[in-house]
């Protein structure tokens, strides 16, 4: 008997200590270089974006060229400003990136990727909001390669009867 009255008396000092434990969320530090910019690394396919924000009026400049002359699609261009407009950042923020490998699709990818980190480096209570719209997670789907005996990944030679 004694020792379940222990076990309870534990479990009841735990119930005061578990409140606090819930409560000590990482709290996350904003990372600034001298310049006041932030950077950050964005990926996609085989698209590497580095990317750099800093407090402006909106303007994209990716390979040192403006974002509607890098990015001539406005679906390309939409998902730059994604970040920026769950945040309800846009127009507050000058981005320069570079951006290599992969095609235009997976570059606008990448580079969507690197401004949400980046945001998150300078701001960290923006987190939250960035991570429930997917902006933080790294897309993993790669093409599938090609296999021996197929025209492409799954595609058959045609077939032919005579």
């Amino acid at each position: 008997m004694s020792e379940t009255q222990e076990r309870t008396g534990t479990l009841a000092d735990l119930k005061t200590v578990a409140p606090v434990l819930a409560d000590s969320a990482p709290v996350y530090e904003a990372k600034r270089d001298a310049q006041g910019r932030s950077y950050a690394t964005g990926r996609r396919k085989d698209a590497v974006a580095r990317v750099w924000i800093k407090p402006g009026k909106g303007e994209v400049t990716v390979n040192g060229r403006p974002v509607v002359q890098y990015f001539a699609r406005p679906v390309l261009r939409m998902l730059l400003s994604q970040p920026f407009l769950v945040s309800d950042r846009y127009n507050q923020f000058d981005v320069v990136c570079t951006v290599t490998g992969g095609g235009l699709s997976g570059q606008a990818g990448a580079v969507r990727h690197g401004i949400s980190r980046a945001l998150t480096h300078y701001e960290p209570e923006l987190r939250s909001i960035l991570k429930a719209a997917g902006f933080l997670t790294r897309d993993s789907r790669q093409v599938e390669r090609k296999k021996y005996g197929r025209a492409k990944a799954r595609r058959s030679f045609q077939f032919s009867k005579r």
